[in-house]
């Protein structure tokens, strides 16, 4: 009797685990981030000791008449990926999130970042900061009107700060009687001094024209027409943003990590193109791609990257003229040298725009590069099945290896950003990167989380894969599926064209919303033609434009269960014409087709949980991989790896589903019929 009373003790609590609770959310232990409320303070080895930077800040502010400073996380062309030098936030913080903004009064300093950073902050500040939950400006304006008096100056760098941002600074403080202040010598740079690394002296280079979709010409003659048709006429565009510059001339660099971009500006006007860079940079055939024509129209005048605020507000100064500007890039530090009847201003430039749809080219090009990539990635998982069982990889190996896997493919020129390789608990981090002090080993246990892309002269990539080689829990399966359920349906959805990212973006979400979860970051950005993995002005988000064919976006759900593990699913998908049964609008209804070719794990798939269709879009999409990835790996004899691929893309049929309802039928009967005995 007491055998029947275990085994039906067991079935009911396998029926039970499957059917309901989830675990409650818990904390990271507190070994990894600080603890300012113990005497002494626990700071963890991540931390950085800020107490002589702020001390040093503050006299500076002090000199300048200042109360209050704020330190954005960006450059003077708006970046969201900077280079060392322009990292003053990092350097006064100890924070590495790629976002955020720290406001330094003479009595506090607080960083404001959004939840993907919020458990990274507590890991890397110390105890002379506070961190604010909120990355909105409207809350930091908030935070000024309380702990700010009335009547004092807040100083800010004109050249680190967007032309809304600065708008929105000014609405927040509307008649409080506290001031913003411009100062151009930045005072963490002047903090930082001689330790501050110096500008980058790289050759810049032209990009090959079998890696271009058009030439410098066509792209400048398209936007002249551009200016041509606009209603208001404008005679000239001033180009800030990094990535419009050099894809506008089809220009490289290495200023920025993982971003093969350069320090530039740009002013094109009816009559003349002016470039401002360093001209000592330019190798001889970047140089002469732009110069060889002169003095025919088709020319570009080089000058002095230091030149670019004295040139636009000379052109500014004549009559008639009208400036187009994107105000996303744009800073305050250019904005105010043009006079308000003299701005056409748009959320984008015209550069962006037109940079943000791939011609037929560019399209064909991003496609190769992901089936490249696709198979290092595929080398790494399989690596990892054979190695992690040992105890012999650990985040920061295994993020060294993906790494080293995707330079040995053709056209590589690095990776598009720092690799995230997260195992356990730290894949809960969502932007987590491993470093010696905070990697652990992985293991069959715990689930593990790779997001990583690669730079190639045809195409930039960015793919999230998240596997367990173990036994996972019935929660992790489902979160899982949830979070690939999401993925395939905004992947297999058909919409009207022009439709807003933002308007679609629920669908990643409603499986995970159906039961209770979700996720904290956007749900997808564009990406580029070896330019940054991030590339605005496409995706899911309210600022984002309307889809149009031949863009390129991610789709990228997850979850993120603190202390415990996290998931994120992220595939890059290109806008396409739908096929749809009726045909009545004037342009076609639009879809998604993706280019990431990596299988997803199958030992973390709960098959219950999917539709038809949803496995019907998996086989068809497991299919496409070994189509287009396995003649590669064939052809570099990549046996185990061809292996592993064949294994990992075996087609979920009709009878694994009704396997799988039957197997819950059968504990619920099993069930059933031990209870009647009893």
């Amino acid at each position: 009797m007491a055998n029947f009373y275990c085994i039906l003790g067991v079935w009911i609590s396998l029926l039970h685990s499957h059917v309901t609770g989830y675990p409650k959310q818990k904390n990271t232990g507190s070994g990894d981030i600080r603890n300012c409320t113990v005497t002494p303070q626990y700071l963890p080895p991540t931390v950085t000791n800020t107490t002589e930077r702020l001390s040093a800040l503050r006299q500076r502010m002090h000199s300048h008449n200042l109360t209050t400073y704020i330190i954005p996380s960006t450059d003077a062309h708006m970046s969201e990926y900077i280079a060392e030098r322009d990292k003053r936030l990092f350097w006064m913080t100890g924070f590495t999130g790629s976002s955020g903004t720290a406001v330094v009064t003479l009595q506090k300093a607080v960083l404001f970042t959004d939840s993907r950073y919020w458990a990274q902050a507590e890991r890397q500040m110390d105890c002379n900061w506070e961190l604010q939950k909120s990355a909105w400006i409207s809350s930091i304006g908030e935070w000024l009107l309380q702990e700010v008096p009335a009547g004092e100056n807040i100083g800010l760098d004109p050249y680190l700060i967007s032309i809304d941002d600065w708008r929105s600074y000014n609405e927040a403080l509307k008649d409080s009687n506290r001031i913003l202040i411009s100062i151009e010598d930045n005072l963490v740079d002047q903090v930082w001094g001689a330790q501050r690394p110096p500008p980058p002296t790289s050759e810049i280079y032209q990009l090959p024209d079998n890696f271009t979709g058009s030439t410098w010409q066509e792209k400048v003659s398209n936007i002249l027409n551009q200016m041509e048709d606009h209603l208001k006429k404008p005679t000239a565009v001033l180009l800030s943003g990094l990535e419009e510059v050099a894809w506008l001339f089809n220009l490289r660099g290495d200023d920025i990590p993982h971003t093969p971009v350069f320090y530039a500006y740009a002013l094109l006007t009816r009559w003349n193109i002016s470039l401002f860079v360093d001209p000592s940079r330019l190798n001889e055939k970047a140089l002469q791609s732009l110069t060889s024509q002169c003095p025919r129209a088709s020319c570009v005048q080089v000058e002095s990257y230091d030149q670019a605020s004295a040139r636009v507000a000379s052109y500014a100064q004549q009559d008639p003229v009208l400036i187009w500007i994107g105000r996303e890039y744009t800073t305050l530090g250019l904005y105010r040298h043009i006079p308000q009847e003299k701005l056409l201003e748009e959320n984008y430039s015209p550069v962006m725009i037109t940079k943000a749809a791939k011609n037929s080219r560019e399209q064909e090009m991003l496609k190769a590069a992901h089936i490249r990539d696709a198979v290092a990635v595929i080398r790494y998982l399989a690596w990892l099945q054979k190695n992690v069982p040992t105890g012999s990889v650990n985040e920061v190996s295994g993020a060294r290896y993906v790494d080293r896997l995707r330079g040995e493919e053709l056209y590589c020129h690095g990776t598009s950003f720092e690799t995230i390789s997260a195992s356990g608990l730290n894949a809960a981090l969502a932007h987590y990167s491993p470093s010696n002090s905070t990697s652990r080993t992985l293991s069959v246990n715990e689930m593990y989380l790779v997001d990583s892309g690669g730079q190639y002269l045809d195409g930039t990539t960015d793919i999230t894969r998240t596997v367990h080689w173990g036994e996972p829990t019935a929660f992790q399966k489902e979160a899982y599926t949830r979070v690939l359920m999401g993925n395939i349906d905004l992947t297999r959805l058909t919409f009207p064209s022009r439709t807003s990212g933002r308007v679609v973006e629920a669908i990643a979400r409603q499986a995970l919303w159906k039961v209770g979860l979700n996720y904290g970051h956007g749900t997808g950005h564009g990406i580029g033609n070896f330019l940054s993995v991030h590339e605005w002005p496409v995706g899911f988000q309210t600022n984002n434009i309307p889809l149009e064919k031949g863009m390129f976006t991610s789709i990228e759900p997850g979850y993120y269960h603190d202390g415990e593990f996290g998931i994120r699913l992220e595939d890059v998908v290109l806008v396409v014409e739908a096929e749809t049964k009726y045909h009545v609008s004037e342009t076609p209804y639009l879809t998604f087709k993706v280019v990431s070719l990596v299988p997803y794990d199958q030992n973390l798939i709960d098959v219950k949980l999917l539709s038809q269709e949803q496995i019907q879009y998996l086989n068809s999409y497991y299919e496409t991989i070994r189509q287009q990835v396995g003649p590669e790996l064939q052809r570099r004899r990549l046996h185990e790896e061809y292996n592993w691929l064949q294994e990992n893309t075996k087609p979920f049929s009709h009878a694994t589903l009704m396997a799988a309802s039957l197997g819950i039928l059968a504990l619920s009967a099993l069930t059933f019929t031990l209870l009647t005995g009893m």
